[in-house]
């Protein structure tokens, strides 16, 4: 199938599909006439890697996780290690939102929001 058939089967834009053959993530089948021809396992790696790129995993993590897919030997624990590692990552940016919002929470609590130009908004961010 020719790349705007792959595109809609599996949801990604064209465009996406380029980069991922750019980066060696997808090397899909050439015709005589050197047209991408897409099998249906291509499309089924793309959805692969689109719902792994929607869980936050790099495409570098994604490389990995696509290797690991198509490794009939693999272990699941090395699976495991992968998604445990992710979710640590996922936590740790948790945590640090988490953190985020509690500042700017209590730099808006200190805000008057009135005419005068003292702020202390701005200063908390001047602030060390």
């Amino acid at each position: 199938m020719n790349i705007g058939e792959a595109s809609r089967r599996s949801g990604l834009p064209a465009k996406t599909i380029r980069y991922y053959e750019q980066i060696g993530l997808m090397t899909p089948a050439r015709r005589d006439n050197d047209y991408r021809d897409y099998a249906e396992r291509d499309v089924h790696e793309l959805r692969f890697v689109a719902r792994a790129r929607a869980l936050g995993f790099s495409i570098e993590e994604c490389r990995r996780l696509l290797a690991l897919y198509r490794d009939r030997t693999r272990s699941s624990a090395d699976v495991r290690e992968a998604a445990e590692r992710h979710l640590a990552q996922i936590r740790s940016k948790i945590a640090e939102l988490r953190e985020m919002e509690r500042t700017l929470n209590r730099l808006i609590d200190a805000c008057h929001g009135d005419d005068k130009p003292d702020c202390p908004i701005l200063d908390g961010l001047a602030s060390e």
